[in-house]
């Protein structure tokens, strides 16, 4: 059974105490259930195991003080079913929009060799690390991003209510007018006379592109170009080696199969190409080859870690292996990431600089014309 791998269950009446000591309770979340949830769950079962609770007993109390009436009836199900005498990892298993596959691959190995509480910490770290990479990327794009959103206002700003004002001005001299105030003040007519057709036109543009990159042809193309485009494809591959060593890392320290440990990894890699490359090595494990054939077959993996695989698959120690890598990667992406945020901001404004020019030059060298004229 799964609680038997626990620590000695206290009575009630102390399990009852133990909770209110620790002061356990999940929050409510209004958006669905995830990452963060999930965090708190793990965070919070694998603490009343150490106070010395049982299984049983964790989850009666976490789904008696959880607020949000969805994660209350996940709680309450995988209550149900360790009571039955089913294994935890089974009742996890019956709700993958809160536990992945190698979420669920990982307990399952922890509840044959009695170290719940050891996985269940780990496991946490492993969603804290991916957390904190989440944040620094958000961090990093979100400067960049407010200047493309605040420059494309601007434009379109410029274009339907400060050009209008000066077409009629501009029509005495407009075999005079420069190429670029031309193009602009068609635009400008277009946007202003048919402003609900292009509003219509970019929503459409927008879903039609959305729609395509969901299907199997546009996730593919998507997939490859975010592993292929310079720069931004050698991120995404530290991403997915960070997180797909972690998982494998983990599950061979664990105990879990080698084989079960590459699919679990699987799992938490949304991208079809480095899918495949797991797979990959997942065949050569069972042709008898080993990880490291794998490794060395692939030509966008770094040839430190295929080196760093080969000798952990010699020594015996390639959970150790795994794991270190992944760190390394994980330390390597913060530092990468925060230097090309410091390089992306100074180049957005000075892109948002030269768009902003282009329009304020199209309309004052006309101007500059007028006067001349005049004079």
């Amino acid at each position: 059974m799964a609680f038997e791998i626990t620590q000695t269950p206290l009575p009630p009446a102390e399990t009852g105490a133990t909770a209110a000591r620790v002061g356990l309770r999940l929050p409510a979340f209004s958006r669905s259930i995830g990452v963060e949830q999930r965090m708190a769950f793990t965070e919070q079962l694998a603490l009343l195991l150490d106070t010395g609770v049982s299984l049983h007993e964790a989850l009666k109390v976490l789904a008696q003080q959880t607020e949000d009436p969805r994660l209350r009836a996940i709680l309450q199900s995988l209550l149900d079913e360790v009571t039955e005498g089913k294994p935890f990892s089974l009742a996890l298993s019956r709700h993958p929009e809160m536990f992945a596959q190698s979420y669920v691959s990982l307990v399952a190995a922890a509840e044959e060799g009695g170290f719940l509480q050891q996985v269940l910490k780990q496991l946490l770290e492993i969603d804290e690390k991916n957390s904190r990479l989440r944040s620094t990327i958000a961090s990093a794009l979100s400067y960049p991003a407010f200047l493309i959103v605040f420059s494309l206002a601007v434009v379109v700003f410029v274009l339907v209510v400060i050009f209008p004002k000066f077409q009629d001005l501009f029509q005495s001299i407009r075999d005079q007018l420069p190429w670029t105030t031309l193009a602009l003040m068609g635009l400008s007519d277009f946007l202003t006379k048919h402003w609900l057709l292009s509003a219509v036109g970019l929503g459409a543009a927008v879903a039609g592109v959305l729609l395509w990159m969901r299907s199997p042809a546009g996730e593919r193309l998507v997939d490859d170009l975010k592993m292929r485009i310079p720069i931004v494809g050698d991120i995404f591959l530290q991403v997915y080696l960070n997180q797909s060593l972690n998982v494998i890392g983990l599950a061979l320290l664990s105990g879990v199969p080698v084989t079960a440990a590459i699919k679990a990894s699987q799992e938490v890699i949304p991208n079809r190409r480095f899918a495949r490359f797991l797979e990959k090595v997942r065949e050569e494990v069972n042709n008898g080859r080993g990880m490291a054939a794998g490794f060395a077959e692939t030509p966008f993996i770094p040839p430190m870690v295929r080196e760093m695989v080969a000798t952990g698959e010699r020594t015996g120690e390639l959970g150790k292996v795994m794991m270190r890598i992944a760190d390394f990667y994980g330390r390597e992406l913060n530092r990468r990431i925060s230097i090309l945020a410091k390089v992306a901001e100074p180049f957005m404004l000075m892109v948002m600089g030269v768009v902003v020019g282009l329009l304020v030059a199209s309309l004052i060298l006309p101007i500059f014309k007028l006067s001349k004229g005049i004079h």
